[in-house]
């Protein structure tokens, strides 16, 4: 079993989805026992087994579901009925699968190390997310500023985007200092596998860069990613509430509230 978790470790850190798919229960004759497990890849690869046959093609299948809704299942299997038999199931007993996610770790990349940052960074941990700080000013970035984040990168940030690892558990939170700053780090965020792209600034501004990038090659549908302006309406005024409405916006797309800035992003880019 020491083998199986290493892989289900070496899919975590290279930040793809899975699924792993447990025998919890059996009654009869079945072609696992209680325990087996089978780790379903998101390219559709495994490892391990929980019978074989159409019985693991139901578990592969099922697991597909679950890596997309991030929710666990308990799958039943009867295999004494005469679906059971008219498939080649000839075992005559019955199976539950306990099939959970496996998902990469959410981080968070904030791109600025303003006052709006130290609040993201304080309540982005608080809340479960890996945190990197990234800004092109030593003053700023720190880790005496920035003492909850997992990583402060005192960089040009056209220097460090080839060093991050983006993938499907990634946040990007652009709240530099200046438009041109944004511009720069949205252009090479649009290029990455990121589950959130986030970026601050009033409409108009907002509008002009999504115009420059369309200019650059960019098709208009790319901004449908982009949550801006960033975070949720409630009005918020000051550095803490802005970084409560951010935090509170990504909390609704880790746990499946990507639409909620759709309508708003659509008229955006008009």
């Amino acid at each position: 079993m020491s083998n199986f978790y290493e892989e289900v470790l070496k899919l975590i850190a290279l930040g793809q989805k899975g699924a792993v798919a447990t025998i919890i229960n059996t009654t009869g004759s079945t072609p696992r026992e209680a325990g087996a497990k089978m780790l379903i890849r998101e390219d559709g690869s495994i490892w391990g087994t929980v019978g074989g046959g159409c019985l693991e093609a139901r578990v592969w299948q099922e697991a597909r579901k679950i890596m997309q809704e991030e929710k666990p299942r308990i799958l039943h299997l009867d295999l004494t009925g005469k679906e059971a038999e008219d498939l080649g199931l000839i075992c005559g007993g019955v199976m539950d699968v306990y099939i959970e996610p496996v998902l990469p770790p959410p981080r968070v990349f904030i791109f600025g190390g303003g006052h709006i940052s130290l609040y993201l960074a304080k309540l982005t941990s608080m809340v479960g997310f890996q945190v990197t700080v990234i800004d092109d000013r030593p003053e700023f970035a720190s880790k005496e500023r920035f003492p909850e984040a997992d990583e402060v990168i005192a960089e040009e940030f056209s220097s460090i985007f080839r060093r991050l690892k983006i993938n499907l558990g990634s946040y990007v939170v652009i709240v530099t200092r200046g438009h041109t700053y944004d511009q720069e780090v949205l252009e090479w965020a649009l290029k990455t596998k990121a589950k959130y792209i986030g970026m601050i600034g009033s409409r108009k501004k907002i509008q002009t860069i999504y115009k420059n990038l369309q200019e650059k090659g960019f098709p208009a549908e790319d901004f449908l990613r982009v949550h801006a302006p960033i975070g949720l309406d409630i009005g918020a005024l000051t550095p803490e509430e802005i970084a409560v409405a951010i935090v509170a916006e990504m909390i609704a797309v880790r746990r499946k509230g990507q639409e909620i800035k759709k309508e708003v992003n659509k008229e955006e880019i008009k």
